[in-house]
């Protein structure tokens, strides 16, 4: 009888051990699983700051093709002729929403660049779309004071096998394409992107 009844009497301690482990497991599973969570999320945000969305082109690591066309005050623009510089050239569209969406980062792209002096990099809008008129409302309404590039039957994008926009490249002081770049661009990230290329070019 004896026996029975520890036995009976041993149930309840038992059972409260093992909630009493259940209460202590809990607190440490909840907290592995917020450390994974928040290193995933670290990870991803800084894959995304440091997406390029750079895309692949035979142009890349080249000499520049031989991309000519007139600026809005008529006079002739041929890009071999900008060696020496950094050139930064952005297919514009001024229809096109993400273009618009990315006008304000190219504003402050451009006065960043511009507080560097010689150093700086010269931006120039291709134009992909749009009578000269269009392009000198857009710029007046929204910024921006560097050049455009006008091209008859858009000869200067099909040099550069582009065929969407926005698209942005960027050529070094000898002349040859170093990036292609996507989608939009922000300042922070061309800002990045060139310091990083002036230091590789030094």
């Amino acid at each position: 009888m004896s026996d029975v009844v520890d036995e009976v009497q041993a149930g309840p301690a038992d059972d409260g051990a093992s909630a009493g482990g259940r209460r202590r497991i809990a607190p440490v599973i909840v907290g592995a699983i917020a450390v994974v969570m928040v290193g995933l999320f670290i990870v991803l945000a800084g894959a995304d700051a440091s997406r390029k969305e750079s895309a692949a082109s035979p142009l890349i690591g080249r000499p520049a093709p031989e991309a000519t066309g007139t600026l809005g005050d008529g006079t002739s623009f041929d890009l071999s002729r900008r060696k020496g510089s950094w050139v930064v050239l952005n297919f514009f569209d001024p229809t096109c929403i993400p273009c618009i969406q990315e006008h304000p980062e190219l504003v402050a792209f451009s006065e960043d660049q511009a507080t560097l002096g010689a150093d700086g990099a010269e931006l120039y809008s291709v134009v992909t779309k749009g009578k000269q008129s269009e392009i000198e409302r857009f710029f007046a309404d929204n910024g921006g004071d560097w050049p455009a590039i006008y091209s008859k039957a858009d000869e200067f994008p099909v040099a550069f096998g582009v065929s969407q926009v926005p698209e942005t490249w960027i050529v070094d002081p000898s002349g040859v394409v170093q990036l292609r770049l996507i989608s939009k661009v922000t300042a922070a990230q061309l800002n990045a992107i060139l310091q990083q290329f002036r230091e590789q070019y030094g």
